[in-house]
């Protein structure tokens, strides 16, 4: 059960990544790629302080080429899991070992996701339905109260949090990933710079395999939702959605239609 991880950072603060890598600890992971798309100095340093980690400096094509790159190193050099992390993900190291366990004894998962939630313990919707345009750029522009038992079903809110789903969204903050499963259905699409690439990448491994939702286990996330907080970024997820719906399609979708319907 070989397992690698990869962190892809972009001007990474030191502590965050150090708080990110004591969680991949207790020797489940065997090697650590951080692929700095900075080519940070101190990410640099951190990285050296691990025996365990690989320093990749690289060009800033994105995040899901990021870890593409370190994806390619998984497969060559034979590992079985491939965990793609946020820096600002942290959770304790024995629920690794749970969740790789969960992967072990269901040979037909793909992916998995366990419960995330933010840093005051609420939770965060991060498995969902496959978007519509109205889900992801409308809602973006109407007041809240005018979204929100839409928002509600699209997020998911009323799975049942007791046992496992199958969901064809996992949000790309941490994918626990089976090599074999991405060997078939390929890599991140690196024509997404940023934010759709993580819908793209399960709603293929949906269609072979189960993505699951694993809800007994809960980590950490840190999210900062940069695309409301900054234009560019919201420049940046805009056109990279318009290149989703355009691969996909806007109106229809019959994939989508069929993966949503049980939702």
């Amino acid at each position: 059960m070989r397992t690698a991880a990869s962190i892809v950072t972009y001007h990474t603060d030191s502590d965050e990544l150090r708080r990110c890598l004591a969680s991949l600890g207790g020797g489940w992971i065997e090697r650590i790629f951080i692929v700095d798309n900075s080519r940070n100095t101190q990410t640099e340093q951190v990285a050296k302080e691990y025996a365990n980690v690989i320093y990749i400096p690289s060009d800033n094509n994105g995040y899901g080429a990021g870890h593409n790159i370190a994806l390619r190193q998984s497969i060559q050099d034979g590992f079985d899991y491939h965990l793609v992390i946020n820096s600002d993900i942290v959770f304790e190291p024995k629920k690794m070992g749970e969740m790789l366990e969960y992967m072990e004894h269901h040979g037909d998962v793909g992916t998995l996701q366990p419960r995330i939630l933010n840093p005051d313990g609420t939770p965060q919707y991060t498995v969902r339905m496959l978007p519509t345009p109205f889900d992801l750029i409308l809602r973006r522009f109407l007041p809240k109260f005018m979204m929100k038992k839409r928002r509600a079903r699209y997020e998911l809110r009323h799975l049942d949090q007791s046992k496992p789903s199958n969901v064809p969204y996992h949000q790309g903050s941490f994918m626990l990933l089976r090599i074999e499963a991405l060997k078939e259905v390929g890599l991140f699409d690196e024509r997404f710079f940023m934010y759709p690439e993580d819908i793209d990448l399960t709603r293929r491994l949906h269609v072979k395999y189960r993505t699951i939702y694993l809800p007994n286990v809960e980590i950490t996330h840190d999210h900062r939702a940069a695309s409301y907080k900054s234009l560019r970024m919201m420049r940046i997820h805009i056109v990279n959605m318009i290149r989703y719906f355009n691969k996909w399609g806007w109106v229809f979708d019959a994939e989508r239609r069929r993966f949503n319907r049980p939702f």
